[in-house]
């Protein structure tokens, strides 16, 4: 028998129990499922500072390798600048949807420090543009790779991590073509 008394709590067994207890324990963890919080997209504030960390880096570094397309001498300078616009382009492709999950603005121009950089190369020309363009690539790449590092141990989201770790893939041979330039300059 089943019975709801004055306080509004079913005793016994509900009906839905003696017809099927299967159905009944699914129902259950459906409602249990739904009440746990999702965290695979839930970015928190380092994860927002780390992507607009990220995003600022690329589009520095885009815009001081279109620079050295135009005016780098060496053709292996050339040859890495050209490669620089191309990955940083598509890194910045990569993490564009977490940018707009996350309602990130993403950077319009260089930082400062990256304005005055350009104007310093732009003043160069020659083996010292050359040499100067990379110094700043070895510098910022080492920079970035530290950033990403630390992303990747910290993140808890698992489609961002897998993201982040495939940029810091690409930044750590970035900085390694950079340093093996530097050192035939």
């Amino acid at each position: 028998m089943y019975v709801i008394p004055a306080s509004g709590m079913p005793q016994g067994e509900l009906p839905i129990m003696k017809a099927s207890p299967k159905l009944a324990s699914f129902l259950l963890l459906c409602g249990l499922a739904t009440a746990i919080p999702t965290i695979a997209h839930a970015a928190t504030d380092d994860d927002k500072q780390f992507l607009a960390k990220a995003s600022q880096s690329d589009v520095n570094e885009i815009k001081l390798s279109q620079l050295a397309e135009q005016k780098a001498t060496n053709p292996a300078v050339k040859a890495f600048a050209k490669k620089m616009v191309a990955e940083h382009t598509k890194m910045s492709k990569t993490m564009k949807p977490f940018a707009e999950e996350w309602s990130l603005t993403p950077p319009g121009d260089m930082d400062d420090d990256h304005k005055q950089e350009y104007s310093k190369l732009n003043g160069l020309s020659g083996a010292d543009f050359d040499k100067e363009y990379i110094d700043q690539m070895v510098t910022d790449h080492s920079k970035a790779l530290d950033l990403f590092t630390d992303e990747a141990k910290d993140t808890k989201d698992t489609k961002f991590r897998a993201a982040v770790l495939k940029g810091k893939t690409m930044v750590a041979a970035h900085k390694n073509m950079a340093y093996d330039l530097k050192k035939k300059l």
